[in-house]
């Protein structure tokens, strides 16, 4: 990577970055930065509004919390702002009793992190009291601290997370040992490779490709060993899926449906076609290692438990599920637990209403998604955790992995009629999860519940 590069002005040293999506050097922008951020001029008081915009919007949050926040930093400053969101990029202008000044701000690409976004809800929250009294300089000196945090885990970890979440998943669809076993190697794998890929700032969706790509093999290369030693059926290979269901973009999904709900059409259907990319590109490549090999989808085998002992297992492979895919999140372990026991009952309710009543699968889900949004508003009031880091991984268990995979597959072999159906049904519940959340909100937030 070429090194940045040094400019002298006025006899002070300013850099410039030479990476594509230029690195803004915050603290450089003036020489008036240590006067206190109330008295600042407004294009100072609009770097602190937009950087925290910015900071919230790469934890993979939507436009309606992106905006809020930016909302409550500007009232705080006595500043007016609008501001248009999308998935990258925020374009703003704040309004004094004066003058105006506008920013164009940008990511160099999404990602989600629970924590950061955890910690910058309780810093927005604390602003007024707490920081709107410091300088511009010291402002930026904590949000650079809280920029440049770190991942919680490393990719070994976040292998192990992918692993536990996909191998609880695929018992959830209906798969046994066998197709846990191979799910939870190919899965763990697969993210650790997608991961260190990541860490080296390699295209995203490389990444994702190369990941898949990876688990799939890795589950392949298990169930022909298993096959070999212990005479495993091969109809257990219906467990394929289960490996690559670390790659479902949860966060852009359902954020996408809560901004269009809202109006913010921007940036909903720039994480919505974000998200359908991910799941193209990851369910290509599966089909076509699948292809490679002569795996095509099918039934699971049963599994002889009754109605009550599956519903007890449902439970905790429900919460390994929820925890896993929090911990891919970056969540901390406390916040991942609460995602967990949420999902375990979420998720519980929304299977045994599909096993025990005649209600269809997406209705099915907007209860699971609607229970899972009311405990999480709950929650939120009581220990302060942001609702979509409870949510999202508390309904991405629900997203219908296996339809769409067998939608794609039944495609690429010009089984146009199979496909679409899958397709179609995957739809309706994708469609249903986000409701369940907006609905959620609609009765326990007041601010959401109005339009102005």
């Amino acid at each position: 990577m070429t090194e940045d590069k040094n400019f002298h002005v006025n006899g002070k040293k300013f850099r410039l970055s030479k990476r594509h999506h230029m690195v803004i050097p915050w603290n450089q922008l003036s020489a008036d930065t240590n006067v206190p951020t109330r008295e600042a001029s407004i294009n100072k008081k609009a770097s602190i509004v937009g950087r925290v915009g910015i900071i919230l919007l790469s934890c993979g949050t939507g436009a309606w919390r992106v905006r809020e926040a930016m909302n409550t930093i500007s009232r705080s400053l006595g500043l007016t702002c609008s501001a248009d969101i999308g998935l990258l990029s925020i374009s703003f202008t704040c309004f004094d009793q004066r003058d105006s000044y506008s920013q164009v701000l940008s990511l160099a690409r999404s990602g989600v992190n629970t924590d950061k976004l955890d910690t910058m809800e309780r810093f927005v929250r604390q602003f007024n009291n707490n920081y709107s009294i410091l300088t511009i300089k010291t402002i930026h000196e904590l949000l650079d601290r809280i920029e440049r945090k770190s991942g919680n885990y490393n990719p070994f970890i976040s292998g192990l997370a992918a692993g536990l979440a996909c191998a609880a998943f695929i018992f959830l669809l209906g798969g046994g040992l066998v197709e846990m076993f191979c799910s939870f190697f190919g899965a763990g794998v697969g993210n650790w490779t997608r991961k260190v890929l990541a860490g080296k700032r390699i295209t995203g969706i490389a990444c994702i490709a190369v990941g898949v790509a990876v688990a799939c093999v890795t589950y392949l290369a298990l169930f022909k060993v298993l096959g070999i030693t212990m005479h495993v059926d091969p109809r257990h290979e219906v467990g394929y899926i289960g490996a690559m269901l670390f790659v479902i973009p949860g966060f852009p999904f359902i954020t996408s449906m809560l901004d269009v709900s809202k109006q913010d059409m921007r940036s909903g259907l720039e994480r919505l076609s974000y998200a359908i990319m991910i799941i193209i590109v990851a369910t290509l490549v599966g089909w076509l290692v699948a292809l490679t090999v002569h795996f095509k989808p099918g039934s699971f085998l049963p599994l002889g438990f009754g109605v009550i002992p599956l519903m007890l297992l449902r439970i905790p492979a429900s919460f390994c599920g929820v925890f896993g895919f929090s911990i891919m999140f970056n969540s901390p372990y406390k916040m991942a637990m609460v995602s967990g026991l949420i999902g375990a009952f979420a998720n519980t309710l929304r299977l045994e209403l599909i096993d025990l009543t005649a209600i269809p699968a997406g209705a099915a889900a907007f209860c699971g998604a609607l229970l899972a949004g009311l405990l999480a508003s709950l929650i939120n009031r009581r220990a302060g955790y942001p609702r979509i880091s409870l949510t999202v991984p508390s309904i991405v268990i629900m997203i219908p992995g296996l339809f769409i995979y067998r939608a794609v597959y039944y495609i690429g072999i010009n089984s146009i009629g199979n496909g679409a159906l899958w397709m179609t049904r995957a739809i309706l519940i994708i469609m249903f999860l986000p409701m369940g959340l907006f609905v959620a909100r609609l009765l326990l937030d007041k601010k959401w519940r109005f339009s102005d």
